[in-house]
């Protein structure tokens, strides 16, 4: 029987449609398996992160049980020793909810001096005895780094200004002191001027602006600020390899790399190495967009003492610069 032309149309139609539904479902089922493959790989990342996140909480557990069964037999309170003939002391006390260790030392009016990163209160010690002939000098180190507590938050400006405020004030320092903010100390100090200005006499920052006042222009060897940021990636990434991430910035970027002993940086990485020390690190860059925010409601203030501020010609050593495109 012959098929009529409306027929064979019918056909032809019936089999485009099939088609495109075919088309439709096999583009269907490979978005499924894409969504899924990211949907696996995000729960894996998760997953690492997660654990990675109990593993050094653990740790930290462990090390702080350590190190109080430690202190009882060698505590560091009221733990004198000498540098350049002069007389310094540990102690720690509890402040804003946490312990914190700090070196005093001499006599006279206060000078406060605050660490930056990769530092402790170490740093200034070739400063300090010089300092400690004409002045008290008290170098905290600053929370979650050296021998203070390493809390899981508070690293933003308020915060640890709030830390060294109550130091002060346990200290029984009523005078106002010189305050002198390095790096990431910088913001602590600019944040204490800013909140208790008649506890300040001079305020000294040194080597980095104060975050959301000035722009800060974009420069490629300061790769390391957005890469602190980034949640919990860096400590997973630099874990057992403290020392030679922390040894670039000691070496690459001074101006005379001689001037940083091995015994200082051994110094230095034996607390970042210790649980939760490089996290408290990446913290206080995490903590950046917070002071912008906190900085912009400071400067609307005009700060009263004598601020100096001071900033190394070769500020990055022998880094090179190289090309960033916007």
């Amino acid at each position: 029987m012959p098929t009529k032309k409306s027929d064979v149309m019918k056909i032809w139609k019936t089999t485009e449609n099939l088609s495109r539904l075919l088309d439709q479902s096999r583009l269907l089922r490979c978005k499924v398996a894409i969504v899924s493959a990211l949907i696996v790989m995000l729960l894996v990342t998760s997953s690492i992160v997660l654990h990675q996140q109990q593993i050094t909480a653990q740790k930290q557990k462990q090390f702080v049980s350590n190190q109080t069964a430690f202190n009882i037999e060698n505590p560091v309170e009221d733990l004198s020793f000498e540098m350049d003939n002069m007389t310094f002391s540990h102690h720690k006390a509890t402040v804003n909810g946490i312990q914190m260790h700090y070196v005093i030392g001499g006599q006279g009016d206060p000078v406060v001096l605050l660490h930056g990163w990769p530092q402790t209160w170490y740093e200034w010690h070739h400063v300090m005895p010089a300092l400690a002939k004409n002045y008290t000098v008290v170098a905290p180190d600053l929370r979650g780094l050296g021998d203070s507590s390493k809390p899981f938050s508070g690293y933003d400006g308020n915060t640890t200004a709030e830390d060294i405020y109550q130091l002060m004030t346990q200290l029984g320092i009523k005078q106002k002191i010189n305050l002198v903010g390095h790096d990431i100390g910088v913001q602590t100090a600019y944040s204490y001027a800013a909140i208790h200005p008649d506890n300040v006499s001079k305020l000294v920052i040194l080597d980095v602006p104060v975050l959301g006042i000035l722009p800060i222009k974009t420069d490629s060897r300061l790769w390391h600020i957005p890469f602190h940021q980034v949640p919990d990636i860096p400590e997973f990434l630099v874990e057992g390899k403290e020392r030679d991430y922390l040894s670039m910035f000691y070496k690459v970027w001074a101006y005379n790399p001689e001037a940083i002993a091995e015994a200082d940086i051994d110094e230095y990485v034996s607390h970042y190495s210790a649980p939760g020390g490089m996290r408290a690190g990446f913290e206080y860059y995490r903590s950046f967009p917070i002071e912008e925010e906190q900085n912009k409601e400071f400067s609307k203030i005009k700060l009263q003492m004598p601020v100096l501020a001071l900033g190394g010609e070769y500020s990055f050593g022998t880094a090179p610069l190289i090309p960033f495109h916007h």
